[in-house]
Protein backbone atom coordinates (compact mmCIF):
# COMPACT_ATOMS: atom_id res chain seq x y z
CA UNK A 1 0.00 0.00 0.00
CA UNK A 2 1.32 3.33 -1.13
CA UNK A 3 2.12 5.58 1.96
CA UNK A 4 2.08 9.52 1.71
CA UNK A 5 4.80 11.65 2.76
CA UNK A 6 2.67 14.52 4.39
CA UNK A 7 5.24 16.98 4.19
CA UNK A 8 6.33 16.16 0.95
CA UNK A 9 2.37 15.85 -0.36
CA UNK A 10 0.22 18.79 0.78
CA UNK A 11 -1.44 19.08 -2.46
CA UNK A 12 -2.29 15.12 -2.53
CA UNK A 13 -3.73 15.18 0.99
CA UNK A 14 -6.30 17.58 0.06
CA UNK A 15 -7.53 15.48 -2.79
CA UNK A 16 -7.63 12.08 -0.57
CA UNK A 17 -8.75 14.00 2.97
CA UNK A 18 -12.10 14.51 0.58
CA UNK A 19 -11.98 11.37 -1.22
CA UNK A 20 -12.08 9.61 2.36
CA UNK A 21 -15.06 11.97 3.40
CA UNK A 22 -17.01 11.00 0.11
CA UNK A 23 -16.12 7.22 0.83
CA UNK A 24 -17.16 7.59 4.64
CA UNK A 25 -20.37 4.99 5.40
CA UNK A 26 -22.01 8.01 7.45
CA UNK A 27 -23.27 11.43 6.93
CA UNK A 28 -20.38 14.32 6.28
CA UNK A 29 -18.95 15.80 9.60
CA UNK A 30 -19.64 19.36 7.33
CA UNK A 31 -21.64 21.14 4.82
CA UNK A 32 -21.41 21.36 1.02
CA UNK A 33 -21.64 24.46 -0.44
CA UNK A 34 -22.41 24.58 -4.06
CA UNK A 35 -20.10 27.72 -5.75
CA UNK A 36 -21.40 27.40 -8.61
CA UNK A 37 -24.48 29.47 -10.47
CA UNK A 38 -26.48 27.16 -12.75
CA UNK A 39 -27.03 27.96 -16.63
CA UNK A 40 -30.31 29.63 -17.75
CA UNK A 41 -31.68 32.55 -20.40
CA UNK A 42 -30.36 34.99 -16.75
CA UNK A 43 -26.60 33.79 -17.32
CA UNK A 44 -24.33 36.49 -17.29
CA UNK A 45 -21.85 36.39 -20.27
CA UNK A 46 -19.30 38.81 -21.42
CA UNK A 47 -20.76 41.28 -22.87
CA UNK A 48 -19.57 40.13 -26.92
CA UNK A 49 -20.39 36.94 -26.35
CA UNK A 50 -24.07 34.81 -27.10
CA UNK A 51 -25.58 33.42 -23.98
CA UNK A 52 -26.57 30.28 -23.19
CA UNK A 53 -29.34 28.25 -25.22
CA UNK A 54 -31.22 24.96 -24.22
CA UNK A 55 -32.97 23.36 -26.93
CA UNK A 56 -35.54 20.83 -25.88
CA UNK A 57 -35.21 17.94 -28.03
CA UNK A 58 -37.86 15.41 -26.63
CA UNK A 59 -40.02 15.67 -23.77
CA UNK A 60 -43.22 13.60 -23.09
CA UNK A 61 -44.43 9.96 -22.73
CA UNK A 62 -43.10 7.64 -25.69
CA UNK A 63 -45.08 5.32 -27.85
CA UNK A 64 -43.77 2.45 -25.58
CA UNK A 65 -45.69 4.17 -21.96
CA UNK A 66 -42.20 5.39 -20.94
CA UNK A 67 -41.69 9.32 -20.17
CA UNK A 68 -38.33 10.62 -22.30
CA UNK A 69 -36.36 13.83 -21.64
CA UNK A 70 -33.53 15.19 -23.98
CA UNK A 71 -32.30 18.18 -24.91
CA UNK A 72 -29.50 20.26 -26.39
CA UNK A 73 -27.37 23.12 -25.36
CA UNK A 74 -25.10 26.08 -26.90
CA UNK A 75 -22.87 28.16 -24.46
CA UNK A 76 -19.64 30.14 -25.38
CA UNK A 77 -16.92 28.81 -22.81
CA UNK A 78 -16.71 31.77 -21.10
CA UNK A 79 -19.75 32.59 -19.34
CA UNK A 80 -21.56 31.65 -16.33
CA UNK A 81 -19.43 30.08 -13.43
CA UNK A 82 -16.42 29.08 -15.25
CA UNK A 83 -12.59 28.08 -15.66
CA UNK A 84 -10.37 30.35 -17.72
CA UNK A 85 -7.43 27.76 -19.02
CA UNK A 86 -3.92 29.37 -18.58
CA UNK A 87 -3.92 28.93 -22.70
CA UNK A 88 -6.95 31.33 -22.98
CA UNK A 89 -3.79 34.31 -22.83
CA UNK A 90 -0.78 31.94 -22.54
CA UNK A 91 0.45 30.42 -26.13
CA UNK A 92 2.09 27.84 -24.74
CA UNK A 93 0.12 26.93 -21.40
CA UNK A 94 -2.66 24.14 -21.36
CA UNK A 95 -5.61 24.40 -22.81
CA UNK A 96 -8.87 23.04 -19.95
CA UNK A 97 -8.22 18.92 -20.45
CA UNK A 98 -4.09 19.83 -19.57
CA UNK A 99 -4.78 21.73 -16.58
CA UNK A 100 -3.70 18.54 -13.80
CA UNK A 101 -5.97 17.81 -11.50
CA UNK A 102 -4.40 18.79 -8.31
CA UNK A 103 -4.72 22.05 -9.49
CA UNK A 104 -8.68 21.60 -9.39
CA UNK A 105 -8.70 20.33 -5.51
CA UNK A 106 -7.39 22.20 -2.36
CA UNK A 107 -7.59 23.72 0.93
CA UNK A 108 -9.72 27.52 0.24
CA UNK A 109 -7.90 30.82 1.13
CA UNK A 110 -11.07 33.23 0.92
CA UNK A 111 -9.92 36.88 1.21
CA UNK A 112 -12.49 39.09 2.14
CA UNK A 113 -12.01 42.39 0.17
CA UNK A 114 -16.15 43.43 -0.13
CA UNK A 115 -15.70 46.38 2.33
CA UNK A 116 -13.01 47.95 0.10
CA UNK A 117 -14.79 46.65 -3.37
CA UNK A 118 -18.47 47.32 -2.27
CA UNK A 119 -17.71 51.35 -2.26
CA UNK A 120 -15.75 51.14 -5.19
CA UNK A 121 -16.55 49.43 -8.03
CA UNK A 122 -13.14 49.57 -10.17
CA UNK A 123 -11.35 48.55 -7.12
CA UNK A 124 -8.34 46.06 -7.41
CA UNK A 125 -7.18 43.72 -4.73
CA UNK A 126 -3.53 43.99 -3.55
CA UNK A 127 -0.76 42.11 -2.54
CA UNK A 128 -1.05 44.81 1.17
CA UNK A 129 -4.69 42.42 1.08
CA UNK A 130 -3.34 39.40 0.79
CA UNK A 131 -0.75 40.49 3.54
CA UNK A 132 -2.87 41.55 5.43
CA UNK A 133 -4.96 38.12 5.42
CA UNK A 134 -2.02 36.52 6.20
CA UNK A 135 -1.12 37.90 9.23
CA UNK A 136 -4.43 37.17 10.67
CA UNK A 137 -4.26 33.32 9.52
CA UNK A 138 -0.98 32.67 8.14
CA UNK A 139 0.79 31.93 5.38
CA UNK A 140 -1.59 31.20 2.06
CA UNK A 141 -0.95 27.29 1.93
CA UNK A 142 0.96 25.36 -0.89
CA UNK A 143 -2.03 24.57 -3.27
CA UNK A 144 -4.56 26.31 -1.88
CA UNK A 145 -7.45 27.23 -4.01
CA UNK A 146 -7.33 31.54 -3.69
CA UNK A 147 -10.70 32.73 -3.93
CA UNK A 148 -11.08 36.59 -3.70
CA UNK A 149 -14.49 37.54 -2.24
CA UNK A 150 -15.65 41.11 -3.69
CA UNK A 151 -19.36 40.78 -2.18
CA UNK A 152 -20.29 41.34 -6.07
CA UNK A 153 -22.03 38.03 -6.07
CA UNK A 154 -24.97 39.58 -4.12
CA UNK A 155 -25.73 41.04 -7.33
CA UNK A 156 -26.21 38.17 -9.91
CA UNK A 157 -27.86 37.81 -11.66
CA UNK A 158 -28.47 41.38 -12.27
CA UNK A 159 -25.97 42.88 -15.01
CA UNK A 160 -26.17 46.65 -14.56
CA UNK A 161 -25.37 46.07 -10.58
CA UNK A 162 -22.91 43.27 -11.52
CA UNK A 163 -21.10 44.46 -13.97
CA UNK A 164 -21.88 48.09 -14.16
CA UNK A 165 -23.61 47.58 -17.39
CA UNK A 166 -26.03 45.70 -19.39
CA UNK A 167 -25.13 47.30 -22.51
CA UNK A 168 -24.04 44.37 -24.90
CA UNK A 169 -21.12 44.21 -27.43
CA UNK A 170 -18.27 46.83 -28.05
CA UNK A 171 -19.97 49.31 -26.07
CA UNK A 172 -20.84 47.03 -23.00
CA UNK A 173 -17.18 46.17 -22.84
CA UNK A 174 -16.14 49.67 -23.03
CA UNK A 175 -18.82 50.63 -19.37
CA UNK A 176 -17.69 47.62 -17.45
CA UNK A 177 -17.16 48.11 -14.22
CA UNK A 178 -16.43 45.51 -11.08
CA UNK A 179 -13.40 44.29 -9.15
CA UNK A 180 -10.49 42.65 -9.93
CA UNK A 181 -7.14 41.43 -8.86
CA UNK A 182 -4.54 43.88 -9.31
CA UNK A 183 -1.32 42.99 -11.79
CA UNK A 184 0.83 43.39 -9.24
CA UNK A 185 -1.23 41.69 -6.62
CA UNK A 186 -1.19 38.58 -9.58
CA UNK A 187 3.04 39.19 -9.77
CA UNK A 188 3.46 39.03 -6.06
CA UNK A 189 1.52 35.48 -6.11
CA UNK A 190 2.87 33.82 -8.44
CA UNK A 191 6.72 35.12 -6.83
CA UNK A 192 6.21 34.47 -3.70
CA UNK A 193 3.29 31.93 -3.45
CA UNK A 194 2.33 28.49 -5.03
CA UNK A 195 -1.04 28.64 -5.62
CA UNK A 196 -3.11 25.76 -7.03
CA UNK A 197 -5.20 28.45 -9.10
CA UNK A 198 -7.78 31.50 -7.96
CA UNK A 199 -11.29 32.64 -8.34
CA UNK A 200 -13.31 35.80 -7.47
CA UNK A 201 -17.47 36.38 -7.61
CA UNK A 202 -16.93 39.05 -10.74
CA UNK A 203 -16.86 38.28 -14.31
CA UNK A 204 -12.85 38.52 -14.75
CA UNK A 205 -9.93 38.11 -12.78
CA UNK A 206 -9.01 41.63 -14.41
CA UNK A 207 -11.63 44.68 -12.92
CA UNK A 208 -13.65 46.04 -15.69
CA UNK A 209 -11.80 48.66 -17.00
CA UNK A 210 -9.01 46.49 -17.75
CA UNK A 211 -7.40 46.68 -21.16
CA UNK A 212 -4.17 44.77 -21.59
CA UNK A 213 -5.77 42.25 -18.85
CA UNK A 214 -2.05 42.24 -17.30
CA UNK A 215 -3.60 39.92 -14.26
CA UNK A 216 -5.01 37.19 -16.83
CA UNK A 217 -1.66 37.28 -18.63
CA UNK A 218 0.89 36.97 -15.44
CA UNK A 219 -1.01 34.19 -13.87
CA UNK A 220 -1.47 31.89 -16.72
CA UNK A 221 2.51 32.42 -17.85
CA UNK A 222 2.91 30.15 -14.45
CA UNK A 223 -0.05 27.85 -15.37
CA UNK A 224 -2.13 29.07 -13.15
CA UNK A 225 -6.06 28.50 -14.02
CA UNK A 226 -8.81 30.79 -12.84
CA UNK A 227 -12.18 30.39 -11.85
CA UNK A 228 -14.32 32.96 -12.63
CA UNK A 229 -18.21 34.32 -11.68
CA UNK A 230 -17.79 31.77 -8.41
CA UNK A 231 -20.94 31.98 -6.23
CA UNK A 232 -21.71 31.87 -2.19
CA UNK A 233 -18.18 33.21 -1.01
CA UNK A 234 -19.99 35.00 1.42
CA UNK A 235 -20.85 31.49 2.79
CA UNK A 236 -17.13 30.38 3.17
CA UNK A 237 -15.04 30.61 6.04
CA UNK A 238 -11.46 32.46 5.74
CA UNK A 239 -9.70 29.17 6.05
CA UNK A 240 -10.57 25.40 6.67
CA UNK A 241 -12.76 24.52 3.73
CA UNK A 242 -11.73 22.35 0.75
CA UNK A 243 -12.61 23.19 -2.74
CA UNK A 244 -13.39 20.77 -5.61
CA UNK A 245 -13.48 22.72 -9.26
CA UNK A 246 -14.40 20.26 -12.32
CA UNK A 247 -14.88 21.89 -15.70
CA UNK A 248 -16.35 20.79 -18.15
CA UNK A 249 -13.58 18.44 -19.86
CA UNK A 250 -13.24 20.12 -23.34
CA UNK A 251 -10.13 19.09 -25.41
CA UNK A 252 -8.16 22.16 -26.69
CA UNK A 253 -10.79 24.11 -24.84
CA UNK A 254 -9.26 27.86 -23.51
CA UNK A 255 -12.42 27.76 -21.19
CA UNK A 256 -15.20 25.33 -19.77
CA UNK A 257 -18.25 25.78 -17.67
CA UNK A 258 -17.10 24.16 -14.09
CA UNK A 259 -18.98 22.83 -11.01
CA UNK A 260 -17.11 24.08 -7.84
CA UNK A 261 -18.18 23.22 -4.48
CA UNK A 262 -16.47 23.60 -1.26
CA UNK A 263 -16.98 21.48 2.18
CA UNK A 264 -16.97 22.97 4.84
CA UNK A 265 -16.43 20.91 8.32
CA UNK A 266 -18.49 21.49 11.50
Amino acid sequence: MMRLDRGKCPRALAVVSVLTACAAPRPLEGEWIDLTYEYSSETIYWPTASGFELTVESKGETEAGYWYEANSFRTAEHGGTHMDAPVHFARAGPSVEEVPLWRLVGPAAVVDVSAQALTDRDYQVTADDLLAWESEHGSIPEGAILLLHTGYGRYWPDRMRYMGTDARGEQGVAELHFPGLHPDAARWLVENRSIGAIGLDTPSIDYGQSKLFESHRILFERNVPAFENVANLARLPSTGATVVALPMKIAGGSGAPLRIVALVPK
